[in-house]
Protein backbone atom coordinates (compact mmCIF):
# COMPACT_ATOMS: atom_id res chain seq x y z
CA UNK A 1 0.00 0.00 0.00
CA UNK A 2 2.93 2.39 -0.12
CA UNK A 3 4.19 1.18 -3.12
CA UNK A 4 7.58 -0.08 -1.88
CA UNK A 5 8.81 -3.53 -2.43
CA UNK A 6 7.40 -6.36 0.02
CA UNK A 7 8.46 -9.58 0.81
CA UNK A 8 4.87 -10.55 -0.82
CA UNK A 9 1.62 -9.22 -1.30
CA UNK A 10 -1.18 -9.59 1.42
CA UNK A 11 -3.79 -13.13 1.29
CA UNK A 12 -6.80 -12.59 2.28
CA UNK A 13 -10.73 -12.09 0.98
CA UNK A 14 -11.89 -8.40 2.15
CA UNK A 15 -15.18 -9.03 2.20
CA UNK A 16 -15.39 -12.95 3.16
CA UNK A 17 -18.62 -15.29 1.79
CA UNK A 18 -22.14 -15.92 1.83
CA UNK A 19 -23.35 -18.34 4.96
CA UNK A 20 -24.75 -20.20 1.36
CA UNK A 21 -21.55 -20.33 -0.18
CA UNK A 22 -20.03 -21.92 2.81
CA UNK A 23 -22.96 -24.40 3.35
CA UNK A 24 -22.37 -25.59 -0.64
CA UNK A 25 -18.75 -25.85 -0.05
CA UNK A 26 -19.00 -28.35 3.05
CA UNK A 27 -21.33 -30.28 1.05
CA UNK A 28 -18.86 -30.34 -2.03
CA UNK A 29 -16.02 -31.50 0.10
CA UNK A 30 -14.77 -28.40 1.83
CA UNK A 31 -13.53 -29.17 5.88
CA UNK A 32 -16.52 -28.07 8.08
CA UNK A 33 -14.48 -28.17 11.77
CA UNK A 34 -12.00 -25.43 10.88
CA UNK A 35 -12.43 -21.47 9.95
CA UNK A 36 -11.99 -20.46 6.28
CA UNK A 37 -8.70 -18.61 7.01
CA UNK A 38 -7.50 -21.81 7.81
CA UNK A 39 -8.56 -23.62 4.97
CA UNK A 40 -7.42 -21.51 2.55
CA UNK A 41 -4.60 -20.15 4.62
CA UNK A 42 -5.49 -16.43 4.99
CA UNK A 43 -3.51 -13.78 5.98
CA UNK A 44 -3.95 -12.30 9.64
CA UNK A 45 -5.79 -9.20 9.91
CA UNK A 46 -7.80 -7.28 12.88
CA UNK A 47 -9.86 -4.45 14.07
CA UNK A 48 -9.42 -2.72 16.88
CA UNK A 49 -11.96 -3.25 18.87
CA UNK A 50 -13.56 0.15 19.50
CA UNK A 51 -17.52 0.04 18.84
CA UNK A 52 -18.78 2.88 17.23
CA UNK A 53 -22.21 1.41 16.33
CA UNK A 54 -24.92 2.49 18.22
CA UNK A 55 -25.54 1.68 21.69
CA UNK A 56 -27.71 0.11 23.02
CA UNK A 57 -29.02 -1.67 20.05
CA UNK A 58 -32.92 -3.00 19.42
CA UNK A 59 -33.35 -6.38 20.44
CA UNK A 60 -34.34 -8.28 17.81
CA UNK A 61 -38.55 -8.86 17.34
CA UNK A 62 -40.88 -10.58 14.98
CA UNK A 63 -43.46 -8.65 14.81
CA UNK A 64 -45.64 -10.81 11.53
CA UNK A 65 -44.86 -13.88 9.50
CA UNK A 66 -45.55 -16.43 6.73
CA UNK A 67 -44.75 -19.56 5.39
CA UNK A 68 -41.77 -17.71 3.88
CA UNK A 69 -40.72 -14.35 5.40
CA UNK A 70 -40.73 -13.01 8.57
CA UNK A 71 -41.31 -9.01 9.74
CA UNK A 72 -38.62 -8.42 12.07
CA UNK A 73 -37.56 -4.66 13.95
CA UNK A 74 -33.80 -4.95 14.09
CA UNK A 75 -30.76 -4.25 15.67
CA UNK A 76 -30.86 -0.57 14.77
CA UNK A 77 -34.55 0.14 15.49
CA UNK A 78 -35.66 -0.32 11.81
CA UNK A 79 -38.16 -2.81 10.17
CA UNK A 80 -38.15 -4.86 7.63
CA UNK A 81 -39.22 -8.46 6.05
CA UNK A 82 -36.45 -11.15 4.77
CA UNK A 83 -36.60 -14.52 3.83
CA UNK A 84 -36.86 -17.15 6.85
CA UNK A 85 -33.89 -19.35 5.41
CA UNK A 86 -31.46 -16.93 5.93
CA UNK A 87 -30.86 -16.57 1.92
CA UNK A 88 -28.38 -13.52 1.07
CA UNK A 89 -30.97 -11.22 -0.19
CA UNK A 90 -31.91 -7.72 0.03
CA UNK A 91 -34.55 -7.09 3.12
CA UNK A 92 -37.60 -5.37 1.96
CA UNK A 93 -37.20 -2.27 4.44
CA UNK A 94 -40.69 -0.79 5.54
CA UNK A 95 -39.53 1.40 8.50
CA UNK A 96 -36.63 3.72 9.69
CA UNK A 97 -36.02 4.44 12.95
CA UNK A 98 -35.89 8.68 12.16
CA UNK A 99 -38.26 9.73 10.40
CA UNK A 100 -38.29 13.56 12.20
CA UNK A 101 -36.30 15.80 13.88
CA UNK A 102 -37.79 14.24 17.22
CA UNK A 103 -36.65 11.10 16.28
CA UNK A 104 -32.76 12.37 15.99
CA UNK A 105 -33.00 13.34 19.16
CA UNK A 106 -34.01 10.35 20.75
CA UNK A 107 -31.46 8.46 18.11
CA UNK A 108 -28.50 10.35 18.77
CA UNK A 109 -28.43 9.59 22.55
CA UNK A 110 -27.41 5.98 21.55
CA UNK A 111 -24.62 7.80 19.81
CA UNK A 112 -22.62 8.36 23.37
CA UNK A 113 -19.01 8.20 23.01
CA UNK A 114 -18.50 7.61 26.75
CA UNK A 115 -20.97 4.60 26.31
CA UNK A 116 -19.14 1.80 28.38
CA UNK A 117 -19.65 -0.48 25.68
CA UNK A 118 -17.28 1.32 23.30
CA UNK A 119 -14.08 -0.24 24.50
CA UNK A 120 -13.70 -3.66 26.33
CA UNK A 121 -13.94 -4.82 30.01
CA UNK A 122 -9.99 -5.84 29.56
CA UNK A 123 -8.82 -3.22 27.34
CA UNK A 124 -5.30 -3.06 29.06
CA UNK A 125 -4.89 -6.76 27.94
CA UNK A 126 -6.31 -6.49 24.43
CA UNK A 127 -3.37 -3.09 24.67
CA UNK A 128 -0.95 -6.26 25.46
CA UNK A 129 -2.07 -8.16 22.44
CA UNK A 130 -1.35 -5.30 20.14
CA UNK A 131 2.16 -4.95 21.32
CA UNK A 132 5.31 -6.93 18.89
CA UNK A 133 2.61 -8.12 16.67
CA UNK A 134 3.34 -9.64 13.07
CA UNK A 135 -0.10 -8.86 11.67
CA UNK A 136 -1.64 -5.55 10.60
CA UNK A 137 -4.02 -4.14 12.09
CA UNK A 138 -6.87 -1.56 11.47
CA UNK A 139 -9.42 0.86 13.11
CA UNK A 140 -13.26 2.04 11.76
CA UNK A 141 -13.35 5.33 11.10
CA UNK A 142 -16.98 5.12 10.53
CA UNK A 143 -19.72 6.96 8.00
CA UNK A 144 -21.40 9.82 7.16
CA UNK A 145 -24.25 9.52 4.43
CA UNK A 146 -24.07 5.44 4.63
CA UNK A 147 -25.33 5.38 8.46
CA UNK A 148 -27.81 8.14 7.72
CA UNK A 149 -29.05 6.11 4.82
CA UNK A 150 -29.33 3.10 7.32
CA UNK A 151 -31.46 4.85 9.90
CA UNK A 152 -33.77 7.10 7.62
CA UNK A 153 -33.41 4.76 4.12
CA UNK A 154 -32.33 6.18 1.20
CA UNK A 155 -35.87 7.95 0.60
CA UNK A 156 -35.59 9.72 3.59
CA UNK A 157 -32.45 10.87 3.75
CA UNK A 158 -32.48 12.55 0.45
CA UNK A 159 -36.16 13.91 0.86
CA UNK A 160 -33.99 15.45 4.08
CA UNK A 161 -31.23 16.69 1.78
CA UNK A 162 -33.58 18.56 -0.49
CA UNK A 163 -36.30 19.75 2.06
CA UNK A 164 -33.87 20.45 5.38
CA UNK A 165 -30.48 20.29 4.59
CA UNK A 166 -28.82 21.60 7.60
CA UNK A 167 -30.10 19.25 9.70
CA UNK A 168 -28.78 16.62 7.53
CA UNK A 169 -25.70 18.45 8.10
CA UNK A 170 -26.29 18.87 11.71
CA UNK A 171 -26.36 14.90 11.84
CA UNK A 172 -22.53 14.35 10.29
CA UNK A 173 -21.34 16.86 12.38
CA UNK A 174 -22.68 15.21 15.31
CA UNK A 175 -21.30 11.82 13.86
CA UNK A 176 -17.86 13.47 13.13
CA UNK A 177 -17.68 14.70 16.60
CA UNK A 178 -18.84 10.77 18.08
CA UNK A 179 -16.30 8.93 15.84
CA UNK A 180 -13.37 11.03 16.78
CA UNK A 181 -13.76 11.30 20.61
CA UNK A 182 -15.02 7.76 20.60
CA UNK A 183 -11.33 6.62 18.51
CA UNK A 184 -8.85 9.13 19.93
CA UNK A 185 -8.02 6.84 22.95
CA UNK A 186 -7.49 3.64 21.22
CA UNK A 187 -5.01 5.95 18.56
CA UNK A 188 -3.51 7.74 21.66
CA UNK A 189 -2.69 4.12 23.44
CA UNK A 190 -2.06 2.31 19.80
CA UNK A 191 1.00 4.26 18.15
CA UNK A 192 1.22 1.64 15.24
CA UNK A 193 -2.24 0.83 14.19
CA UNK A 194 -1.82 0.41 10.17
CA UNK A 195 -4.65 1.65 8.37
CA UNK A 196 -8.40 3.16 9.13
CA UNK A 197 -11.31 1.63 7.08
CA UNK A 198 -14.36 3.77 6.36
CA UNK A 199 -17.80 2.66 4.89
CA UNK A 200 -19.96 4.25 2.60
CA UNK A 201 -21.74 2.68 0.08
CA UNK A 202 -23.47 5.23 -1.48
CA UNK A 203 -23.44 4.59 -5.28
CA UNK A 204 -25.73 2.80 -7.62
CA UNK A 205 -24.56 0.29 -10.56
CA UNK A 206 -23.86 3.37 -12.62
CA UNK A 207 -23.55 6.68 -10.28
CA UNK A 208 -24.03 8.02 -6.82
CA UNK A 209 -26.49 7.84 -4.14
CA UNK A 210 -26.59 12.09 -4.42
CA UNK A 211 -25.40 14.78 -6.12
CA UNK A 212 -21.35 15.30 -5.88
CA UNK A 213 -22.13 18.99 -4.98
CA UNK A 214 -23.47 17.32 -1.36
CA UNK A 215 -20.94 15.71 -1.26
CA UNK A 216 -18.40 17.96 -1.45
CA UNK A 217 -20.44 20.04 0.95
CA UNK A 218 -21.04 18.24 3.67
CA UNK A 219 -19.12 15.28 3.40
CA UNK A 220 -15.32 16.76 2.50
CA UNK A 221 -15.30 19.02 5.27
CA UNK A 222 -15.67 16.69 7.99
CA UNK A 223 -14.50 13.31 6.28
CA UNK A 224 -11.46 15.80 6.43
CA UNK A 225 -11.86 16.32 10.43
CA UNK A 226 -11.72 12.57 10.68
CA UNK A 227 -8.66 12.01 8.37
CA UNK A 228 -6.53 14.38 9.79
CA UNK A 229 -6.91 13.11 13.04
CA UNK A 230 -5.94 9.79 11.63
CA UNK A 231 -2.89 11.14 10.03
CA UNK A 232 -2.07 12.88 13.46
CA UNK A 233 -1.78 9.49 14.41
CA UNK A 234 0.31 8.02 12.27
CA UNK A 235 -2.22 6.40 10.04
CA UNK A 236 -1.26 6.90 6.65
CA UNK A 237 -3.42 4.54 4.52
CA UNK A 238 -7.23 5.54 5.03
CA UNK A 239 -9.91 3.22 3.01
CA UNK A 240 -13.11 3.51 2.12
CA UNK A 241 -15.73 0.40 1.81
CA UNK A 242 -18.12 1.33 -1.06
CA UNK A 243 -20.27 -0.75 -3.69
CA UNK A 244 -21.77 0.44 -7.28
CA UNK A 245 -19.83 3.10 -9.39
CA UNK A 246 -18.68 5.70 -7.37
CA UNK A 247 -16.04 7.62 -10.05
CA UNK A 248 -17.74 10.67 -9.62
CA UNK A 249 -17.06 10.08 -5.90
CA UNK A 250 -13.47 8.91 -6.16
CA UNK A 251 -11.58 12.47 -6.67
CA UNK A 252 -14.07 14.00 -3.47
CA UNK A 253 -12.34 10.94 -1.34
CA UNK A 254 -8.68 11.96 -2.47
CA UNK A 255 -9.55 15.87 -1.42
CA UNK A 256 -10.82 14.65 1.75
CA UNK A 257 -7.84 12.46 2.35
CA UNK A 258 -9.03 8.95 1.94
CA UNK A 259 -6.57 7.60 -0.29
CA UNK A 260 -7.90 3.74 -1.03
CA UNK A 261 -10.79 2.63 -1.72
CA UNK A 262 -12.40 -1.52 -2.12
CA UNK A 263 -14.04 -3.36 -3.11
CA UNK A 264 -14.14 -2.22 -6.90
CA UNK A 265 -17.42 -3.67 -8.01
CA UNK A 266 -17.05 -4.47 -11.84
CA UNK A 267 -20.62 -5.46 -12.34
CA UNK A 268 -20.87 -1.71 -11.95
CA UNK A 269 -18.14 -0.64 -14.40
CA UNK A 270 -15.10 0.05 -11.79
CA UNK A 271 -11.73 -0.83 -13.48
CA UNK A 272 -8.70 -1.20 -11.49
CA UNK A 273 -6.64 -1.35 -14.47
CA UNK A 274 -7.93 2.30 -15.95
CA UNK A 275 -7.98 4.08 -11.99
CA UNK A 276 -4.63 2.78 -11.54
CA UNK A 277 -3.77 4.30 -15.09
CA UNK A 278 -5.85 7.72 -14.00
CA UNK A 279 -4.70 8.08 -10.60
CA UNK A 280 -1.47 6.79 -10.33
CA UNK A 281 0.00 6.51 -6.85
CA UNK A 282 -2.61 8.75 -5.57
CA UNK A 283 -5.26 5.76 -5.14
CA UNK A 284 -4.70 2.34 -3.33
CA UNK A 285 -7.10 -0.17 -4.11
CA UNK A 286 -8.21 -3.83 -3.05
CA UNK A 287 -10.20 -6.34 -5.04
CA UNK A 288 -11.40 -6.16 -8.48
CA UNK A 289 -11.96 -9.65 -8.96
CA UNK A 290 -15.29 -10.25 -10.81
CA UNK A 291 -17.12 -12.60 -8.77
CA UNK A 292 -19.35 -13.71 -11.59
CA UNK A 293 -16.05 -15.02 -12.93
CA UNK A 294 -15.78 -16.96 -10.37
CA UNK A 295 -18.88 -19.41 -11.56
CA UNK A 296 -17.26 -19.96 -15.04
CA UNK A 297 -14.79 -22.16 -16.38
CA UNK A 298 -11.21 -22.44 -15.34
CA UNK A 299 -10.13 -20.61 -18.38
CA UNK A 300 -12.17 -17.54 -17.65
CA UNK A 301 -10.97 -17.46 -14.06
CA UNK A 302 -7.22 -17.38 -15.01
CA UNK A 303 -8.34 -14.96 -17.67
CA UNK A 304 -9.63 -12.54 -14.92
CA UNK A 305 -6.60 -12.61 -12.73
CA UNK A 306 -3.66 -12.62 -15.29
CA UNK A 307 -5.50 -9.83 -17.18
CA UNK A 308 -4.85 -7.85 -14.08
CA UNK A 309 -2.83 -8.84 -10.84
CA UNK A 310 0.25 -9.47 -12.48
CA UNK A 311 0.14 -5.65 -13.98
CA UNK A 312 -1.19 -3.84 -10.76
CA UNK A 313 0.76 -5.70 -8.80
CA UNK A 314 4.17 -4.34 -10.56
CA UNK A 315 2.68 -0.78 -10.05
CA UNK A 316 1.91 -1.57 -6.52
CA UNK A 317 -0.66 -0.24 -3.73
CA UNK A 318 -3.20 -2.97 -4.95
CA UNK A 319 -4.39 -6.00 -3.43
CA UNK A 320 -6.05 -8.51 -4.84
CA UNK A 321 -9.37 -9.71 -3.55
CA UNK A 322 -12.94 -10.97 -4.88
CA UNK A 323 -15.31 -7.02 -5.60
CA UNK A 324 -17.45 -8.63 -2.76
CA UNK A 325 -18.84 -11.53 -0.57
CA UNK A 326 -18.50 -14.66 -3.21
CA UNK A 327 -21.46 -15.62 -3.84
CA UNK A 328 -23.25 -19.38 -3.67
CA UNK A 329 -23.41 -20.37 -7.35
CA UNK A 330 -19.69 -20.13 -7.28
CA UNK A 331 -18.19 -24.08 -6.84
CA UNK A 332 -15.88 -25.06 -4.36
CA UNK A 333 -13.30 -26.36 -7.33
CA UNK A 334 -13.29 -23.30 -9.19
CA UNK A 335 -12.44 -21.09 -6.05
CA UNK A 336 -9.66 -23.35 -5.22
CA UNK A 337 -8.66 -23.12 -8.26
CA UNK A 338 -8.72 -18.91 -7.97
CA UNK A 339 -7.10 -18.67 -5.20
CA UNK A 340 -4.13 -21.51 -6.13
CA UNK A 341 -3.59 -19.17 -8.77
CA UNK A 342 -3.70 -16.36 -7.02
CA UNK A 343 -1.39 -17.36 -4.59
CA UNK A 344 0.82 -18.00 -6.98
CA UNK A 345 0.97 -14.50 -8.72
CA UNK A 346 0.71 -12.63 -5.26
CA UNK A 347 3.85 -14.83 -3.94
CA UNK A 348 1.91 -16.13 -0.75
Amino acid sequence: MKFGAPDRIPFREWLGFWGTTLERWRKEGMPGDAPVEKVFGFDRARGVPVNVAIAPGWDEEILSEDDKTETVRVHDGGICRRFKDGSYSMPQFIRFPIETRDDWEDFKKRLNPKSPCRYPLYWDDELRVFQGREYPISINGGSLFGWIRGWMGLEGACMALLTDKAWVEEMMEFITDFVIETITPALEQIPDIDYATLWEDMAYKTASLIAPKYVKELMVPRYKRITEVLRKHGIEIILLDCDGNHDELTPLWLESGINGVYPLEIAAGEDPVALRKKYGKDLLMIGGMDKRVLSRGKSEIKQEVMSKVPWLLEQGGYIPSVDHAVPADVPYENYLYYIGLLREVVGA
